[in-house]
């Protein structure tokens, strides 16, 4: 039952993060989305869906002190945690050779440092209430590496040795950590990809078709619910086949 719950999902407002965030919120559980620029895409959200199953949180994963302030914000006006989505993300797309260091950490910083910052800031409150679930929205990127996204790749793969490595170290503790890795998504991201670059990704996909958001968010879902409670450390594909 996710009804009475809270979550944060980090990048909450669009994309595969506004779907998790409407699934949950369909299911009775309060949503506090984060977004870092765009309030105009989070007000959007928000009127689709009813008020008090969402709230708005301006801030950015990748500074400490900012991911501090929302997960007090969520404490001061909904009283718990349950649920940490760590799903916001950006790309900054070049080949090794024309990336700049700046452009390199910047990735790593969104992706992967904010995953660890938002962990630390709702990590002591699950601790203390001694339950919780985390979920890192990586990607088959991670796995399969790609041209022009060393950054974005190393990112994503990250993710997943910070989720083995969380999850052993919460096991005992009621906490579970676990993974998804989508793989090309019909999103605003991979809706800017060139046409002809976006039909020989469907080719190479078994199911010949972009997944939905809403295929995402449902086994994020699934690893949020009580019956998922045996389940930590895992990495779950919903790729269409693209990496067996």
């Amino acid at each position: 039952m996710l009804s009475e719950r809270v979550a944060i999902v980090t990048g909450g407002t669009r994309g595969i993060g506004a779907a998790i965030t409407a699934d949950l919120a369909s299911r009775g559980c309060h949503v506090a989305a984060g977004y870092s620029k765009d309030r105009a895409k989070a007000d959007e959200l928000r009127q689709k869906l009813p008020d008090h199953s969402v709230s708005i949180h301006q801030g950015r994963v990748d500074d400490p002190a900012s991911c501090e302030r929302v997960v007090k914000e969520v404490l001061r006006d909904y009283g718990r945690v349950d649920f940490l989505v760590n799903n916001a993300g950006i790309t900054l797309d070049k080949t090794v050779r024309k990336m700049t260091p700046d452009e390199w950490h910047q990735v790593l910083q969104v992706n992967l440092s904010g995953a660890f910052h938002m962990t630390k800031a709702v990590l002591e409150h699950m601790l203390e209430r001694g339950s919780g679930r985390i979920v890192n929205i990586s990607s088959v990127i991670g796995e399969t590496g790609n041209v022009g996204q060393a950054n974005y790749a190393a990112s994503k793969a990250g993710l997943v040795g910070l989720t083995k490595s969380l999850a052993l170290e919460m096991a005992r503790k009621g906490i579970t950590v676990n993974c998804v890795a989508p793989g090309f998504i019909e999103t605003e991201m991979v809706g800017a990809m060139p046409k002809a670059a976006l039909d020989t990704v469907i080719e190479r996909i078994p199911l010949r078709r972009l997944g939905r958001p809403e295929e995402v968010a449902r086994v994020v879902r699934f690893l949020l619910e009580d019956e998922a409670g045996y389940i930590t450390g895992a990495i779950y594909s919903v790729n269409g086949g693209l990496e067996m």
